[in-house]
């Protein structure tokens, strides 16, 4: 469906191209976790998936970087309420 979620480290944002447009988290880091603080799917392509792709990816970068997540926007609090495999990365 879509290119790879991508760490956009310059405007603290995780990022995934779907077509020619850019579903977003944005976050804030401490220095054991990552917090995220707010996503948004352009709405045109909202109710197809691409935000739980969108944060499913930064989960796994957050996790091979060790870290923790911090659930600071409620589209992702919903995510982690719905897959319970993420918990080990909750903070």
């Amino acid at each position: 469906m879509a290119a790879s979620v991508r760490d956009n480290k310059d405007r603290s944002r995780f990022e995934l191209d779907v077509g020619n447009d850019i579903a977003f988290a944005n976050y804030r880091l401490t220095p054991t976790a990552v917090i995220i603080t707010h996503t948004e799917t352009p709405r045109a392509l909202r109710g197809r998936g691409i935000g739980s792709e969108l944060v499913k990816g930064a989960l796994d970068l957050i996790r091979r970087d060790g870290r923790k997540v911090i659930a600071g926007c409620g589209f992702v609090v919903d995510y982690l309420d719905r897959h319970p495999e993420d918990a080990d990365l909750v903070a």
